[in-house]
């Protein structure tokens, strides 16, 4: 990473904080919020502040060499402690032993931040190092000493989170939580990335220790682009578990709703009398599916006297035999009675034309709207309808049988 590349990886961490924003605000009193907004600002702040340019301006802004590393390192701290504190309270627990171990992390952190700035206060670092500051001051006293402790920090946090949400996700490898598991999986693979990272500028610190600079590529050039994925990973891994769903339920409805038109534009001559249900423009894909599946099961309800159950019954008995399970069977001889409705209603059937007997015949709207129901139910039924629609075999067969 050179002098700009820093800011990449800050501004994707700012596109997150946006989009994240209104809900954290809404839930601003809830200690995993509070997290998930100081993870993303200590991972864009360490990157901004860790940019040579900025690196530049900050110490000619505050006239003190290199005063920005220890900036970087209060962020990272910090990123190190809120990650531990989210994963604390996502995995939850007894009440009181979760808020012991937050105030554990947070006096800890606040500790090793406190030692930082000491340490830093006692160091006499007057060249100006925007990238290499851990290895050119590796063997000066207090710097030194600052360096090792954040590192060892750093290496301790990213073990610790690691472990524990590895664990876990072994733990959900049978249970139905899919989303929480690969988020747990993307922060194995994040903190690894930072465990890396720490272990690098430990060997090139240690190499200087030894009197060589031969390793300071590890911590120059090596180092850096894994702690830019690792952060970017992290902010991913925590937000998988929340966006995920909301993802996954935003196309289950595109889905449905795309399902569902072939039915609904069939039964558009069945759509009665009453005023059409409008939405907004802005409205969700969920609200969209629920107003399509309600304007389905209305014109059914119009087109119910029209509907045959012995053309069902013996639609159901024909699926059956074709190789269809039970359930979608019954799916199958519903899509199949609409679609004989619509062929012969109103026109081809007279008010005055032979229907079946009443006690043979159930009410037709009934079995529909037990056995087929909401958008996913109703956009499988539509599936079934556009094949029938499409060969009519289903429905000749049925309605011979039945005849």
């Amino acid at each position: 990473m050179q002098r700009s590349d820093y800011y990449i990886p800050a501004f994707a961490l700012a596109i997150a904080l946006v989009v994240k924003l209104p809900s954290l605000w809404h839930s601003r009193r809830s200690p995993m919020s509070q997290a998930i907004f100081v993870i993303i600002v200590a991972s864009g702040g360490g990157f901004v502040f860790a940019a040579p340019p900025t690196v530049e301006r900050v110490n000619r802004v505050t006239g003190i060499s290199n005063v920005s590393a220890l900036i970087v390192y209060c962020f990272l701290s910090c990123l190190s402690c809120a990650s531990m504190v989210l994963l604390l309270h996502w995995r939850g627990g007894p009440e009181a032993t979760v808020r012991r171990h937050t105030r554990l992390w947070i006096a800890a952190t606040a500790c090793v931040i406190s030692t930082f700035c000491v340490l830093f206060s006692l160091s006499d670092v007057p060249a100006e190092r925007p990238r290499d500051l851990d290895t050119f001051y590796a063997t000066t006293p207090f710097i030194g000493e600052m360096i090792v402790l954040y590192l060892t920090a750093h290496a301790a946090t990213a073990t610790v989170v690691m472990t524990k949400c590895w664990r876990w996700s072994a733990e959900l490898r049978a249970a139905k939580a899919g989303w929480t598991r690969w988020g747990l999986l993307t922060l194995v693979t994040a903190f690894g990335l930072g465990l890396s990272f720490a272990v690098l500028k430990f060997v090139a610190v240690a190499a200087r220790w030894a009197g060589t600079d031969a390793w300071d590529v590890l911590s120059t050039d090596i180092a850096p682009p894994l702690a830019g994925l690792g952060a970017l990973m992290t902010t991913v891994g925590f937000l998988i578990p929340v966006v995920g769903p909301r993802l996954e339920s935003m196309w289950d409805a595109w889905h449905a709703y795309r399902r569902m038109e072939p039915l609904w534009r069939a039964l558009e001559p069945w759509v009665g009398t009453g005023a059409p249900m409008r939405i907004a423009r802005t409205s969700s894909l969920e609200m969209r599916a629920t107003l399509r599946a309600t304007e389905i099961a209305d014109r059914l309800l119009n087109l119910a006297p029209h509907l045959d159950a012995r053309h069902r019954a013996a639609a159901e008995r024909y699926a059956t035999a074709r190789g269809f399970e039970h359930e979608a069977a019954l799916v199958v001889a519903e899509a199949a009675t609409i679609k004989a409705a619509l062929a012969c209603a109103p026109v081809a059937c007279p008010p005055d034309a032979e229907r079946p007997p009443a006690d043979d015949t159930e009410d037709a709207s009934g079995p529909l709207l037990i056995r087929i129901s909401g958008t996913n139910g109703l956009a499988e039924l539509s599936r079934h309808f556009s094949r029938i629609h499409s060969t009519d075999l289903l429905v000749d067969a049925a309605h011979s049988e039945s005849n």
